[in-house]
């Protein structure tokens, strides 16, 4: 193995969890009103903790146990059995390796924030105890399985040949159509229309948006698991979409509002990390900036228009950016990479944009109706064990004292 590598991917894996805790939470806690700020918070720190511990004891053997079917890793590697700190796992560069342990850890970063991004689509109005058996069942059910389908050699969509660099398929479209699911089923917010439901905190949101995009270069560059061109390659795409993202969302906001909003901006910023995440490894960074402000024009449109027009009350709008921003981004892979849009090709002379784009389109639609029917039994099951929703007292006091019996502020 390489130190430098190791070294690299270490940092990595400490980037992933900086985005959870504090990234995502402060950017949804911000997002929230002031009486759900700590209920977001303890939800997104108790979530991330539960998925490390289910990941070390068969998480990791689901997806990655060295089982050669389409689906599932199998039982191989439950509790770790067999991992040393002797034991290296392959990378991308055949004669490459790092410890295992350090691939366990860095995928466990992933499974850990994939049900957290899930909660910002029913702020506000979930129980907790109906939350954590939610994620427990659904990164059991649909998560492993996915990340199995898409990264793991055997797995199906992975020799269908579909490009997912760092997760666009297995957490952003997982998350967001599980969110939006979850709106519908748990239904709108109290006073929703007629309150005041305003982001009570949006120095707190640009703060956690900001986290979130330094720990994407451990989520985009480190998924390159060497430290390499490759790895340059996924960290200036990390920059250049997110940046043409940002503008693209402020530019079409200052035409029909007006005004740019700073939360139009941190809305862009996480529209643009979502859609390069599946690209970053393989496109280009011109390419990036035009994938990364389609993305966000595609966002804008489905959080402004859309929503409101269908009424659902995806309450952060985790469908609108990182649904929508994860299908654009997975369907653009097979466009952008091509090499006459700057792409890498794959390496190949005889790559072909409409053969790859056809299979991206193939990998999108398998993990969303993989993803929809599995959320849709999981919801319904949970709702029928302990409930989904709190009571309509606990929601106009707010989940931080009805739920956990403190406040975020004291006046």
């Amino acid at each position: 193995m390489d130190k430098g590598d190791v070294a690299w991917m270490m940092t990595a894996t400490v980037l992933v969890l900086f985005m959870i805790v504090p990234g995502l939470a402060l950017f949804y806690g911000g997002l929230v009103r002031s009486k759900n700020m700590l209920s977001v918070l303890m939800q997104c720190t108790l979530i991330t903790a539960m998925v490390m511990v289910v990941w070390v004891v068969y998480g990791y053997s689901m997806a990655f146990g060295g089982g050669t079917g389409p689906f599932w890793g199998g039982w191989g590697k439950v509790f770790l059995v067999g991992v040393t700190p002797d034991s290296m796992a392959p990378t991308f560069t055949d004669g490459v390796v790092i410890p295992e342990y350090l691939f366990i850890a860095f995928q466990m970063t992933f499974a850990a924030i994939t049900p957290a991004l899930i909660v910002g689509a029913f702020a506000e109005r979930i129980k907790f105890s109906a939350l954590m058996l939610f994620v427990l069942l659904w990164v059991t059910v649909v998560y492993f399985p996915v990340a199995h389908l898409v990264w793991d050699a055997s797995g199906l969509i992975f020799n269908m040949g579909a490009i997912d660099f760092a997760g666009g398929t297995v957490v952003h479209i997982n998350a967001g159509i599980a969110a939006l699911i979850g709106s519908i089923m748990i239904g709108k917010r109290v006073g929703l229309g007629r309150d005041n439901m305003a982001p009570h905190s949006m120095t707190l949101t640009m703060v956690g948006s900001a986290m979130l995009w330094v720990g994407w270069f451990g989520f985009n560059a480190g998924s390159n698991l060497e430290a390499n061109g490759g790895a340059t390659l996924a960290m200036i795409n990390t920059f250049t979409a997110t940046a043409g993202a940002i503008l693209a969302w402020c530019g079409i906001e200052a035409v029909t509002r007006g005004k740019a909003s700073m939360l139009g901006a941190a809305s862009g910023m996480v529209a643009g990390l979502v859609a390069v995440t599946p690209a970053c490894g393989t496109i280009g960074p011109v390419g990036a900036i035009v994938l990364g402000a389609i993305a966000s024009s595609a966002c804008y449109f489905f959080v402004a228009v859309v929503k409101q027009k269908l009424k659902y009350d995806d309450s952060l709008d985790v469908f609108g950016v990182h649904g929508i921003g994860g299908i654009v981004g997975a369907i653009g892979t097979g466009i952008f990479t091509a090499p006459s849009l700057g792409g890498t090709g794959l390496g190949d002379p005889a790559f072909s944009m409409g053969a790859q784009t056809w299979i991206q389109i193939q990998a999108v639609g398998i993990t969303i109706v993989w993803c929809g029917i599995a959320s849709i039994v999981l919801y319904k099951l949970v709702d029928l064990v302990v409930g989904l929703r709190v009571t309509e007292e606990e929601e106009r006091m707010g989940l931080d004292l009805s739920a956990h019996g403190e406040t975020a502020y004291h006046s």
